[in-house]
């Protein structure tokens, strides 16, 4: 019997560079919210994979951006912070689009960090032609010499179609130290059920909707617990919740015309934490205007940043 190997894995990328899809694609259950807006990951949500030999946990990060406000900023500490303390940083290059000066911006940042190992993944491949995904790979190795940064590997993967997502798994795994492991069998994730609940009754309230509103919008759930009284087999989970906006007009935007569009995104919001929890929902949604949140540090603290 080899060795039981464990330790973390940080995927970095631009905003939208494909990092949540394979993270979920990993770990085989919806932990991390995806969403086609970027920049909508804020907690620093692990998944888990367990195999037999390894325990492999990955750490998602914001995306690394150069920050334009407070929030900006505490994105960055938290993934300059994170990726300090890693095995294993991969970062995430879309094979549909060239490299640009936003990958070169990250690995530039990932190339002061000294002691992690480095892998670059070739993320979205099945949007790619066979002729760009090696152009692409070549530009990924061209960056990694100009950089001064040493790839372990670099892989294309499909995290869509699954493509490859296996073989990574396995070089990642490998790249691990050797170690007991680190949570319990049943465990995909080690984000309170709390924050996990508010991750994706964000993504819900952001799911259609236009680019003006997703950073204006944060998630807070207040109470959250089984109801009482219920009989053993018919368990009840109640959370409340507040989703905050910055002003009227995007309160009124969530809202929608005679609240149907609060009553989609609580519809959408409940079935998808309930797939998560195994637990019958019942949530309780409250638009609230929080003036500014996003640069005032009090504000900040109180919605978890």
């Amino acid at each position: 019997m080899s060795e039981h190997r464990s330790g973390f894995v940080s995927f970095v990328g631009r905003p939208n560079a494909g990092k949540s899809t394979l993270t979920n694609a990993l770990v085989g259950s919806k932990v991390v919210i995806t969403s086609d807006k970027p920049q909508t990951t804020r907690t620093v949500v692990r998944g888990i994979v367990h195999r037999e030999d390894a325990q492999l946990v990955l750490v998602d990060t914001p995306g690394l951006h150069r920050p334009r406000t407070l929030l900006g900023e505490r994105l960055n500490d938290l993934v300059k912070t994170t990726l300090a303390e890693v095995d294993v940083v991969a970062v995430c290059l879309p094979a549909n689009e060239k490299v640009g000066p936003g990958d070169r911006f990250i690995v530039n940042e990932m190339a002061k960090i000294k002691r992690t190992t480095k892998v670059a993944i070739a993320t979205k491949t099945d949007l790619a032609v066979p002729e760009r995904i090696a152009e692409h790979l070549l530009d990924i190795q061209r960056l990694g010499a100009e950089t001064g940064t040493e790839w372990a590997e670099i892989v294309p993967v499909s995290a869509k179609s699954g493509d490859q997502v296996k073989l990574l798994e396995d070089l990642l795994v490998g790249l691990l130290p050797e170690g007991p492991q680190l949570y319990p069998d049943g465990d995909l994730s080690d984000a309170p059920e709390e924050i996990l609940a508010a991750e994706l009754i964000r993504e819900a309230a952001l799911e259609g909707l236009r680019d003006e509103l997703p950073h204006s919008v944060a998630v807070v759930v207040e109470e959250m617990g089984l109801r009482e009284n219920r009989p053993e087999d018919k368990p009840l989970l109640d959370i409340h919740a507040n989703v905050y906006v910055e002003r009227d007009s995007q309160k009124g935007i969530i809202i929608g015309p005679k609240g149907a569009r609060l009553r989609d995104i609580g519809t959408r919001a409940r079935k998808q934490i309930e797939a998560l929890l195994g637990t019958p929902v019942y949530l309780d949604l409250h638009v609230k205007i929080a003036k500014d949140w996003q640069r005032d540090p009090r504000q900040l603290r109180k919605l978890g940043f």
